[in-house]
């Protein structure tokens, strides 16, 4: 998975999870609610401006929208 696929699974689940809609999350960021909606499909690559922007909008550290999830380890391997 790429940092875009990343980005927009993170930013639609910490959006979820602040009961913020699309429309309210660009308003915040200063952009539009298409733009926003093409980050969560992927469909294009934020900048590192427009991640801050985000990030900020939605009150977290912009680590967190690239943060890929931790990969466990296989059981019973060494």
């Amino acid at each position: 998975m790429d940092l875009k696929e990343v980005m927009a699974i993170n930013l639609r689940r910490i959006r979820h999870a602040k009961n913020i809609t699309q429309e309210e999350l660009a308003e915040s960021a200063g952009l539009s609610a298409r733009y926003v909606g093409a980050i969560e499909r992927a469909d294009v690559s934020a900048s590192v401006s427009v991640l801050g922007r985000i990030a900020e909008a939605l009150h977290i550290d912009p680590a967190e929208l690239i943060q890929r999830s931790a990969q466990r380890a296989p059981t019973g391997s060494l």
